[in-house]
């Protein structure tokens, strides 16, 4: 049954962030999961369902292990925003402390930064793309993602300062390099991306690594 849901899940995902969550179709779904459209209403209620199962097990993954009473209904998801809000504030907290260790490496910074990303992909993205019809979550994700801006370009100049990497000619705007070449790779080529690739989330974050960290090394040339 979990088996089921994670193909639900993982479908509609996928279709939610493709095409769009009002142009999905519960036969969408039950087409890409290879099940009946009445098996699909025998596990959630409806397509609202479906969509709050997505974002509450981006944000508590164990929540699909969990033995839900069949069909799952809207009352299974309550106070749902307000803990999309709670995990927004606590990942970037938590991401700020860690940045801010002395030992913290400018490569485990990145990655850390991949990670945090990487890991809220299916959500960051639903919203993303269906932000016009979501407008309270869409709120929230923009204050994520301006937080999450500033986070990182205090710290790419803290390592600056401390020598550890060199100087851009324009700093803010190899932050937002750094940013969106670290939401490509740790999200958008998994959903959405024109060319899809069958890598895995380990593979991306060396990617990252091996283009992002050389390319702000103080021997990098040109220095």
């Amino acid at each position: 049954m979990n088996a089921r849901l994670k193909a639900i899940y993982e479908s509609a995902s996928t279709l939610f962030i493709r095409q769009g969550y009002s142009r999905t179709q519960i036969s969408h779904i039950a087409q890409a999961v290879g099940v009946s459209v009445g098996t699909i209403y025998h596990d959630f209620s409806g397509k609202k369902e479906i969509m709050q199962f997505v974002l509450k097990c981006t944000i508590e993954p164990d929540f699909m292990e969990k033995n839900l009473k069949r069909p799952i209904n809207e009352e299974a998801f309550e106070g749902l925003e307000r803990e999309i809000e709670e995990t927004f504030t606590t990942v970037l907290r938590d991401f700020s402390e860690r940045s801010a260790r002395p030992e913290t490496s400018f490569s485990a910074f990145i990655s850390d930064a991949f990670d945090l990303v990487a890991r809220y992909a299916a959500g960051l993205l639903f919203i993303e793309k269906n932000q016009y019809e979501f407008e309270k979550l869409a709120g929230y994700y923009r204050d994520f993602r301006n937080r999450f801006f500033e986070t990182m370009t205090f710290y790419f100049n803290r390592y600056i300062e401390r020598g550890v990497i060199r100087k851009p000619h324009f700093p803010q705007y190899a932050v937002t390099h750094i940013i969106e070449t670290i939401t490509w790779w740790g999200m958008d080529i998994r959903y959405s991306a024109f060319n899809q690739l069958d890598i895995s989330k380990e593979q991306a974050r060396e990617v990252v690594l091996d283009n992002l960290v050389p390319a702000y090394a103080r021997t990098h040339a040109g220095k």
